[in-house]
């Protein structure tokens, strides 16, 4: 059996990655402003979602193991899957930045039933996808690289979706409605806009960010003047504002957007994106390494061996302290750019710039954890990533370059733990053979799903409560400059502390290069012995 796997396959596969990322990375860095900020939800209802949802997660990742190991079909156990999943993994994501008229109970139960139907389909589609790639090659070193393919493939769908999706957003959401400017004194405007449709939920403010906003009529109570306003327009009404702050005001300085349509358009263009790459990756892959010729299905031993492979336990806990790092990190972005630098869109270039250096980490892990160990990479990587990005607490909004400086080195040195993760459920894999002489790749890969899922709802529920400690509210202007804060916290020393305790954590993972060296070998003699029987 060739344990060599061509180029263009590595390509293919890593393209799937790409497409789960589309809907991951677009879910993770969007999906909270989207439900507070436009869908009209408050921060800790969103957190208590993205926890509760999660917690379900765990048993259906290990089931799509388990229905995974025991798939027969003319296209092996996991590719079948990344077939069947597609069209459906791409309407969830339709369905989730989907803002039907409903009441807050209704937009409750709505969202519930709409993440819960993304989580489903996305364990249905990516715990196969990842325990590919442990039957593309036996080589660890080989899986190692093919893990490089897949990790440049996830950046680069993180670079589509992150890079594009405010741009898009403000494409289809444009309003274009009549604007009238007259200056006042000192700076100061009086702008007047009217639409000729009604829009609901229409985000208003300068390009920049620099301007205050305060409504010039009676129709709005609350007159604080904030950096824009989010309201409702009525076809034919106009709306009057004075606008403070920003000099040479023109239309053409002036954002307008209706977010529900935005989000809608944009995130169908993403869906069917990522169904063509999901179709690419099937097409492309092979399945090679088999389990062991005699090896019935028994789901009790299959369970047995799974808790007594302390690898597989350590990088499950770690997963989620690593998950929960990056998933914190991913989330609070877009608030944070939004509401304390006041520059939604530069968020866009600071999040194709975090892509960018990843796909430069993904491909250094190769030679410097074949040089240095996948354990010690890991650890390394995580705790440095955690301490560079904690040092963001003490940038103020004005510092643009040193604060894509701090965030671009952090994220090029985590690409090293999140490209090396998966690679080591595949070692995980190779050691319960070792040992037990059976083989579970698809419920050894559930940790994968299992920890990456439920990583990303402990960091919901963490960004939730923090924001709502501090009151924030995404359509309440006047409740965002009391939460910048915490929003400084969720951007900086919260992953960081989270980070230190994952990498103390991996101290304890057994599987060092030696070790995986020797674990390589005796499976491999074992396979050609096996091989040269059959052939006897």
């Amino acid at each position: 059996m060739s344990n060599k796997v061509s180029i263009k396959e590595k390509i293919g596969y890593g393209l799937g990655d790409a497409a789960a990322n589309i809907g991951w990375r677009g879910v993770g860095t969007f999906l909270f402003i989207f439900y507070t900020d436009v869908f009209g939800l408050d921060p800790v209802t969103v957190g208590v979602l993205f926890f509760a949802a999660r917690l379900s997660d765990g048993i259906s990742d290990i089931a799509m193991g388990l229905i995974g190991d025991r798939t027969k079909s003319k296209y092996g156990k996991f590719r079948p899957w990344i077939l069947w999943t597609a069209i459906p993994l791409a309407i969830s994501l339709v369905l989730l930045f989907s803002s039907p008229d409903f009441s807050n109970s209704g937009k409750i139960i709505y969202a519930y039933i709409s993440y819960l139907f993304f989580t489903l389909m996305y364990t249905a589609n990516n715990i196969p996808y990842g325990a590919l790639m442990a039957v593309m090659s036996s080589d660890d070193k080989e899986r190692t690289s093919i893990g490089a393919y897949r990790m440049v493939g996830a950046f680069g769908g993180g670079i589509l979706v992150q890079g594009a999706l405010l741009f898009l957003i403000a494409y289809f959401g444009n309003v274009d409605p009549s604007i009238a400017i007259s200056k006042l004194e000192n700076n100061t405007y009086q702008v007047e806009i009217a639409a000729t449709r009604d829009v609901e939920n229409v985000n208003i403010k300068t390009e920049d960010g620099i301007a205050t906003f305060k409504w010039n009529d009676d129709r709005n109570l609350e007159n604080t003047p904030t950096v824009g306003k989010s309201f409702n327009m009525e076809a034919g009404e106009t709306y009057s504002f004075i606008v403070a702050g920003e000099p040479n005001l023109t239309s053409d300085n002036l954002r307008i957007i209706d977010q529900k349509r935005g989000y809608s358009y944009s995130m169908r263009i993403m869906s069917v994106v990522l169904a063509l790459l999901m179709f690419v990756t099937f097409y492309t892959t092979r399945e090679r390494v088999l389990p062991l010729k005699g090896q019935e299905t028994n789901l009790k031993q299959d369970f047995k061996d799974l808790m007594t492979n302390r690898p597989w336990w350590i990088l499950l806990i770690t997963g989620l302290f690593s998950s929960s790092y990056n998933a914190i990190k991913q989330g609070i972005i877009i608030i944070y750019f939004a509401h304390y630098i006041h520059n939604q869109l530069l968020a866009a270039s600071y999040l194709v710039g975090l892509m960018l250096v990843s796909i430069v980490g993904a491909i250094l892990m190769t030679p410097l954890s074949n040089k240095y160990g996948k354990r010690n990479m890991f650890i390394y990587s995580l705790l440095i990533s955690g301490a560079v990005i904690s040092l963001l607490i003490f940038c103020d909004s004005t510092a643009v370059v040193a604060i894509f400086t701090i965030g671009l080195l952090s994220e090029l040195i985590g690409a090293f733990f999140s490209s090396l993760f998966f690679v080591m459920l595949g070692d995980a894999a190779d050691y319960s053979e070792w040992k037990n002489n059976r083989r579970a790749t698809g419920l050894i890969y559930s940790a994968g799903s299992t920890a990456t899922k439920f990583g990303g709802g402990i960091a919901g529920a963490i960004i939730g409560l923090i924001l709502g400690a501090f009151h924030y509210n995404g359509q309440d202007a006047t409740t965002i400059e009391g939460a910048i804060p915490g929003i400084k916290m969720l951007m900086s020393w919260v992953p960081g502390i989270v980070a230190a305790i994952g990498a103390g954590i991996m101290l304890l993972y057994p599987l060092t290069k030696k070790k995986m060296s020797e674990i390589t070998s005796d499976l491999e003699q074992r396979r050609l012995e096996a091989a040269a029987l059959i052939t006897d």
